[in-house]
């Protein structure tokens, strides 16, 4: 087999304010430069779409106050994803595995074996597990629920976005190996029958009128002890006015407000009226414990506490459908975790 010598990629061409416009990103053909010692050759075939890249190509955006380094104009789309491993001039990576890492929106990439993050875990009839139940999605929910939150049996939790990718995992943790009572929040009765086939006791439909006391009506009195948040805008703007006295809010995304929307949040002086504390989390923030998390994580999946059926929404592509793809998060076309696969 001959090795590729060309690597299509999409560039970011003009960064965005606002919502994403045809000139935002710029399909290009760049040669691959010749492997040096130390690198690998890599074979892109599965991509994961993350709400956080919207953040990564934001317009002039102050790099010290990012969390990881925006995406310069003219740069690869940066994007987890699996590839194989065509040819390598590594001791630590061998010819055929397939591995995980930062590759981009391309079909082929030249890296240090350094870029690689770790080697993709398969699970039976999902070799894609490395970026959804096992993968950065997973232990986001992980270190949301037992780091940040430190959620109970006791508690009642609710989960907004809890149809996306991190959202259904945290509905099964929660759940399933936390025992607490969990109220879902997702957009459509497809979404919403799923969410309670996961194990959430309730989940409100935000597209539906009178959403807002639908949720009241799900919680106790007193209001949810915990939130993990994922949405922002309207729909944190009401879960505000039905936490609980001294409850705590997992602040992990703002997808409402990722393309310059106004997050509208008029209930805010809640925070204050009933001492609500508000934590936004990265999952990087794990730090050496990401391990563990996966650990733990893959018990969980062999004792069926978190569903294999389902956890992704896989999307057959070519490198020309990339950016239209990842475009379906932020109109709610996904289920679970979105992934393209390149043929």
């Amino acid at each position: 087999m001959s090795l590729p010598t060309q690597q299509r990629a999409w560039i970011l061409a003009n960064p965005p304010a606002g919502e994403i416009q045809k000139d935002t990103f710029e399909l290009v053909t760049r040669d691959l430069p010749e492997l040096k010692d130390g690198e690998i050759l890599v074979q892109v075939e599965s991509l994961s779409n993350d709400p956080a890249q919207r953040g990564w190509i934001q317009k002039d955006q102050d790099p010290e106050r990012a969390y990881s380094p925006p995406v310069q104009k003219g740069d690869i789309v940066r994007a987890t994803a699996i590839g194989k491993v065509l040819k390598s001039r590594s001791d630590k990576w061998q010819e055929g595995q397939r591995v995980v890492g930062s590759w981009g929106w391309t079909d082929y990439a030249v890296a240090p074996a350094s870029a690689v993050q770790f080697a993709a875990i398969d699970l039976p009839g999902k070799p894609t597990a490395s970026l959804s139940v096992l993968g950065m999605v997973a232990v986001t929910a992980y270190h949301g629920l037992f780091d940040v939150l430190d959620l109970k049996p006791e508690h009642t939790i609710i989960v907004s976005g809890a149809a996306g990718a991190v959202g259904s995992i945290v509905v099964q943790l929660a759940k399933n190996v936390v025992g607490a009572r969990v109220v879902g929040i997702a957009g459509g009765k497809d979404k919403v029958e799923w969410v309670k086939s996961l194990g959430a006791d309730d989940c409100i439909d935000y597209k539906e009128a009178g959403w807002a006391a639908k949720l009241k009506a799900a919680l106790p009195k007193e209001g949810a002890d915990r939130v993990f948040e994922n949405v922002g805008g309207d729909v944190l703007n009401e879960i505000f006015k039905v936490t609980r006295r001294f409850g705590k809010i997992a602040q992990c995304g703002m997808i409402a407000g990722y393309h310059g929307a106004n997050q509208n949040l008029t209930n805010i002086t809640e925070i204050v009226k009933n001492r609500l504390t508000i934590q936004g989390f990265i999952v990087i923030d794990i730090g050496a414990r990401w391990p563990v998390a996966v650990k733990e994580l893959a018990g969980w999946v062999k004792e069926g506490k978190i569903k294999l059926d389902d956890a992704e929404t896989l999307v057959p592509a070519k490198v020309e459908d990339l950016p239209q793809i990842w475009q379906r998060l932020f109109s709610g076309q996904n289920r679970g975790k979105l992934i393209s696969q390149l043929a």
